[in-house]
């Protein structure tokens, strides 16, 4: 599953709209510890 700039794009729009410009950051850093934290996993069953 690919998604280019357009799609990017419309994703960030609703995601503004539903949570509003002042709670997107928490939720980027949440959503990127939630991914370091999946990555070391699968690298430490390996």
């Amino acid at each position: 599953m690919h998604l280019g700039v357009p799609e990017l794009l419309v994703i960030l729009a609703i995601l503004l709209l539903i949570f509003g410009g002042s709670r997107l950051p928490g939720l980027g850093r949440g959503l990127g510890k939630a991914i370091r934290g999946f990555r070391e996993a699968t690298r430490n069953r390996e």
